[in-house]
């Protein structure tokens, strides 16, 4: 079981501490050996969250007992690092069997700690001028979610904290439990962003008859189907159900039924021996070519290389 440690401090922004929380705090006695995660600081006193909200956390002096550490925001002013944080957090990220990951402006931290020198990192896109600026040592990814390399993982603003955490949930227990923990959060059914994210995307059902068309181009999945076989079931034009279907799933039609494909082929790949060419007929592709031109152009890896780092 991995003990994990979300840092608090005062005026930590709220919505990133609740994200942390929420995605390795909560209880989840449906999955074996799930966190054990403590919202920790070094500091004896009750903390002040943004809007002035005050908040008890465990109080520590080491980071000692913990194999994750999650820093939800950091103050992006430059201000003195408490000695503490400065040394627990540098000592911890130098261990070889720890993950440190950052939400939003919680890359701050870690670059002016020099942890993330010579390493990718991101942060919210209105910090980005000033994250380059002051941290020129480190390679900065524009218009990504999350970056999530070896040992460290650093997010964009806001909800892209979510997007990391699933990606770290995903790398620790797998794609069935990501996938469960994502559509409890109801995540959006199309995450966009020029980082491969290794989490299935859950589909938001809208009613009517979209939603019997989508129920049932998922059944169909391993058959030649086309947009217009999924226009016709649902009883549209074409040009009818290309505008009603981006209006409510928020991208083509032809994308959605690729990345329906590709989170089919991803689960084959994973859980069970089925050869390439086996996997690319069973979730509708032309052939082995196919699934693995769009493997590598959405995922950034080879069918075989995600099997060879995911497979149970």
């Amino acid at each position: 079981m991995k003990r994990v440690a979300i840092l608090s401090f005062d005026h930590i922004a709220l919505f990133e501490l609740g994200c942390a929380v929420e995605l390795f705090a909560l209880p989840r006695n449906d999955i074996a050996n799930w966190y054990l995660t403590d919202v920790v600081s070094f500091s004896e006193q009750p903390i002040t969250s943004t809007a002035g909200i005050t908040l008890t956390t465990k109080s520590i002096q080491s980071l000692a007992p913990y194999s994750m550490l999650v820093i939800p925001s950091w103050p992006t002013q430059g201000l003195p690092i408490p000695t503490p944080i400065s040394e627990q957090v540098t000592e911890f990220a130098k261990r070889t069997d720890t993950i440190t990951i950052s939400f939003c402006s919680g890359a701050f931290l870690l670059a002016e700690l020099g942890l993330l020198n010579q390493r990718l990192a991101t942060t919210h896109w209105q910090y980005a001028d000033l994250f380059q600026r002051r941290f020129p040592a480190v390679g900065y990814a524009h218009d990504v979610l999350y970056i999530l390399e070896q040992q460290f993982g650093c997010s964009a603003g806001s909800a892209a904290a979510i997007d990391l955490g699933l990606a770290v949930i995903r790398q620790d227990f797998g794609l069935a439990i990501a996938n469960q923990v994502a559509r409890r959060l109801v995540m959006s059914p199309h995450r966009k962003g020029g980082q491969s994210q290794f989490v299935e995307m859950p589909m938001a059902k809208p009613h009517s008859r979209l939603s019997e068309t989508l129920d049932w181009a998922l059944s169909q999945l391993a058959e030649p189907l086309e947009v217009a076989s999924m226009a016709s079931h649902a009883g549209m034009s074409r040009r009818s159900f290309d505008r009603h279907f981006r209006r409510s799933m928020g991208c083509s039609a032809k994308e959605w039924l690729i990345t329906q494909r590709l989170a089919l082929a991803r689960q084959l790949l994973e859980q069970s021996s089925t050869s390439i060419e086996q996997v690319a007929s069973a979730c509708g592709f032309e052939s082995a070519a196919t699934l693995r031109h769009h493997f590598s152009k959405s995922l950034g890896v080879s069918p075989r290389q995600y099997r060879d780092q995911f497979a149970h």
